[in-house]
């Protein structure tokens, strides 16, 4: 982690109630492929790391017995617990942890996954407690979007997300926040070398594709800038009223009533396997 930077709470407090309204979904089908990629058949256990609200545990929980998921953010996990029961998905579970904190008393997974929640953690540290929690073949999985331009315009204008950055900007100030500190930008030399590090083997690579067309409305667009960690609600403070309404203002300047729409990313799926023995 850069010197000096350190978890704390408040990263995506008032987040959680944005997140699936705002957040662009990964490829159909993501979960089908990653199951046919790794044999999943019903059996064992899943782990995902940073799950936020659910968003990918949720729909990989039918292919195992048992899904916890681990998160350090209490409203995410409820959240992901509400979003449950509305999807019936009665073989999940709900841990408040960081990270750094497992194994956490969890037990042993088939497979523990990542979905762009890796960047937060002490990697190395963490790659290697993920390696003792795996059954010998289980694997580790990073989830993420995949950007490439595409070869087709949506229907209506995308949303003005250059723009909207710069109006965080002036409200903020030009150093991305995270929190109490600055936002932590990727893994330095890429995930790669940190889980080859910590003796995973056999790096496996699945792209899902994109392309689907999702209609975005303003409502949406509101929700996307407060559902991350660089413009969570509570970094504005007293001025968040007028920040809502000057993004507003953008939006209806920047696009027709009926909103925006653009393409949905692929989603790229890295996977290791932890040595028989």
């Amino acid at each position: 982690m850069p010197e000096g930077w350190q978890w704390d709470s408040t990263l995506f407090r008032g987040s959680a109630a944005h997140y699936e309204r705002g957040r662009l979904p990964y490829a159909p089908g993501f979960a089908d492929a990653l199951a046919d990629a790794l044999g999943l058949d019903g059996r064992g256990r899943l782990l995902d790391v940073g799950c936020g609200p659910g968003i990918v545990l949720l729909p990989m929980a039918r292919f195992f017995a048992e899904a916890v998921g681990v998160d350090p953010d209490e409203d995410m996990l409820a959240e992901a617990e509400r979003r449950a029961r509305r999807r019936g998905v009665a073989n999940a579970r709900w841990v408040a942890a960081r990270a750094e904190e497992l194994p956490a008393g969890l037990g042993e997974f088939r497979v523990v996954v990542f979905a762009q929640s890796f960047h937060w953690t002490d990697r190395d540290r963490v790659a290697a407690t993920v390696l003792e929690m795996l059954e010998p073949g289980g694997r580790f999985v990073h989830i993420s979007d995949l950007k490439s331009p595409s070869p087709q315009p949506a229907p209506l204008p995308a949303p003005p997300y250059d723009r909207i950055g710069d109006l965080v900007r002036r409200y903020l100030g030009p150093v991305r926040r995270a929190g109490r500190g600055v936002l932590v930008n990727g893994t330095p030399g890429g995930e790669e070398l940190v889980i080859a590090r910590a003796s995973f083997v056999d790096f496996e690579r699945l792209v899902v594709p994109g392309g689907q067309v999702v209609d975005r409305a303003p409502d949406d667009i509101v929700a996307w800038v407060f559902s991350r960690s660089d413009s969570a609600p509570h970094l504005f403070g007293d001025r968040l009223a007028d920040f809502e309404r000057d993004l507003r203002a953008l939006l209806r300047q920047a696009g027709p009533e009926s909103g925006f729409a653009e393409r949905l990313p692929a989603t790229e799926i890295r996977m290791w396997r932890k040595p028989e023995r």
